[in-house]
């Protein structure tokens, strides 16, 4: 297939358009700055202009749509807003144009209000899963959210069909102890829900979207199997949201984030921890 990824220079992207490549995929990869290592072709490109991204997204089978300020932190949070709605918007729009038959979307599980919410809030039960209500609060996660409901547009009009991965902080066995180490220490780890994706499970999870033999537009959330806190998962929560309660348990270091959804819909399966990472 000929498959347009955005964002492909970025810790997930290029991920992403690594598996494509080794799946025998013709990859063009599109994103604001050049990738340091790729084996598909690249265009540097700002998406938030339409006629570039009309002009780049063409004649194509599928767009995974990756391309995303990640954060609402070390930019103004409007900036934020604008720059994810835009490109997604845009993306999109030229999906449809292009004939793309499959877009796939790089949502959030913030779109449940988590990082970044100003008041956090409980889950309303855990382990979250597919029924558990919208609740973003900030730019980042609004702008995940709303970036949804565009797809969900194409999809409407009959543009494609798509599928919105909902994914926690990314992470690799080389980044993980750097990030992720110092601020599982802290109370705001609970801000997290303790979650976690290995990129490699993240590029997994795209490669089987891109398979789903499905219609219309599947939102799923994806999580690696284990939390990344070293204590057990029923004992973090009894001390950051005492009152939530379990929808089934959820035993050892088990995540907080149900994959049951991916797995029945896309086959989708973890096969990474962080347990077996090496510190550097």
């Amino acid at each position: 297939m000929k498959v347009v990824v955005t964002g492909s220079s970025g810790l997930l992207g290029r991920h992403v358009a690594g598996v494509l490549v080794q799946a025998g995929h013709d990859v063009l990869g599109i994103d604001v700055v050049s990738p340091a290592i790729s084996g598909w072709q690249h265009v540097t490109a700002d998406l938030t202009d339409l006629g570039a991204t009309l002009q780049l997204i063409n004649r194509c089978d599928a767009v995974l749509h990756i391309a995303a300020i990640p954060r609402p932190t070390g930019r103004p949070p409007a900036e934020v807003f604008r720059t994810n709605l835009v490109a997604a918007y845009n993306v999109v729009e030229a999906a449809a144009q292009a004939g793309a038959s499959r877009l796939i979307y790089a949502s959030s599980f913030s779109v449940l209000g988590y990082p970044f919410a100003e008041r956090l809030q409980a889950p309303h039960y855990l382990p979250v899963d597919q029924k558990h209500p919208i609740g973003a609060q900030d730019a980042y996660g609004l702008s995940k959210w709303l970036g949804e409901e565009i797809v969900e547009t194409a999809v409407r009009r009959g543009a494609f069909s798509a599928v919105s991965l909902r994914m926690p902080w990314i992470q690799t066995p080389e980044t993980f102890f750097k990030e992720v180490g110092p601020r599982r220490e802290l109370a705001d780890a609970a801000h997290d829900l303790w979650s976690y994706l290995d990129a490699r499970d993240a590029a997994d999870a795209f490669l089987k979207a891109l398979a789903w033999q499905g219609e219309g537009h599947l939102r799923t959330f994806l999580s690696a199997a284990d939390s990344y806190a070293e204590e057990e998962t029923a004992e973090l929560v009894e001390k950051a949201f005492p009152r939530v309660p379990f929808a089934r348990p959820i035993p050892g270091h088990g995540a907080v984030i149900d994959n049951a959804h991916a797995h029945d819909t896309l086959g989708f399966e973890p096969r990474h921890s962080w347990r077996s990472y090496k510190p550097a």
